[in-house]
């Protein structure tokens, strides 16, 4: 059991998640611009806490939010991020 501690866990998200991702924060985004939310605070309170509240109910963005899970909404944060500020 000590040998699987030094392994390191692969995680991989197939295509058609990564494409629903960035189509569900998107939305998102938008309806919380809509309402007058900052929704860069709201996207991060959801995702560090999983309460739904940071999500508005307008144009159904918690509804949509919850059809992926978080680790899968960071994953393509952080990949869009990486993409648009690595110095290569």
């Amino acid at each position: 059991m000590g040998d699987k501690l030094n392994l390191t866990m692969k995680f991989d998200l197939d295509k058609d998640k990564e494409k629903q991702a960035k189509a569900v924060i998107i939305e998102v985004y938008k309806a919380l611009e809509e309402k007058g939310y900052n929704p860069i605070n709201q996207f991060i309170g959801y995702i560090l806490s999983g309460d739904p509240t940071y999500i508005t109910n307008h144009n159904n963005a918690r509804s949509i939010i919850r059809k992926i899970e978080r680790d899968e909404l960071l994953e393509e944060l952080l990949k869009a991020y990486l993409k648009n500020n690595r110095s290569e």
